[in-house]
């Protein structure tokens, strides 16, 4: 069995800048299988008229064209707060032979000391952190270089000695998929350029962008 990627996200739409990353990632660590975990949104900050049943189905259409990718619904499908731990442990039952590879970015590790049970967290995973050209360590708190003191590493052959516990950024040039799309766009700028009719179908898979237009979300 193929070690395993997860990515979490709202997806609310899922995008390129979610899907392409996520390829350049399983390709660099050379994963055949990469979650993709739509997360709950508490109902205050529930966009209007978009609910986590269509933000999933969507997450699925977007899975549907390519075998690297598996919609996981967990965290719509449980009650009360869900936590990164929470989902973690469950996975590790599900895969116990296979390594978990977390895939954040980089205002994630910026806060990850501060996650619920982020030790517990590294029992159970490797987390890889997608960097940003230009991209600012020097602006972490004494918190994060501590847990980078103890935990990162730098190439993936290093990564793969070890079946948790570790912390590798990745490269901020990762190959082809970075080279023709502004990754930097938001779900939040989609919703936006959705809300007033601008074209958002180049950042969209195509069966992702029929599915908001035939539903009229976002508008």
């Amino acid at each position: 069995m193929t070690d395993i990627g997860i990515l979490g996200g709202t997806f609310d739409p899922i995008h390129l800048g979610h899907t392409l990353p996520a390829k350049a990632v399983a390709d660099y660590l050379s994963l055949s299988k990469i979650l993709l975990i739509p997360a709950s949104i508490p109902p205050h900050k529930a966009t209007p008229n978009v609910s986590a049943k269509q933000r999933a189905q969507m997450v699925h259409l977007a899975c549907s064209n390519e075998q690297l990718f598996t919609c996981d619904e967990r965290e719509l499908n449980r009650d009360g707060n869900s936590y990164t731990i929470d989902t973690l442990k469950e996975l590790a039952k599900s895969y116990p032979q296979q390594t978990l590879y977390f895939i954040a970015g980089l205002d994630s590790l910026f806060t990850f000391t501060r996650w619920h049970k982020h030790k517990e967290i590294l029992s159970l995973c490797h987390l890889v952190i997608n960097t940003r050209p230009n991209y600012q360590l020097s602006h972490i708190d004494e918190a994060t270089k501590a847990l980078l003191t103890n935990h990162q590493v730098q190439t993936v052959n290093e990564l793969k000695r070890h079946k948790a516990g570790k912390i590798l950024l990745l490269p901020n040039t990762l190959p082809s998929y970075h080279n023709h799309l502004n990754l930097n766009i938001s779900s939040s700028e989609i919703r936006q350029k959705l809300s007033i009719q601008q074209d958002c179908q180049p950042l969209l898979a195509p069966n992702v962008f029929t599915f908001i237009n035939q539903n009229k979300l976002y508008r």
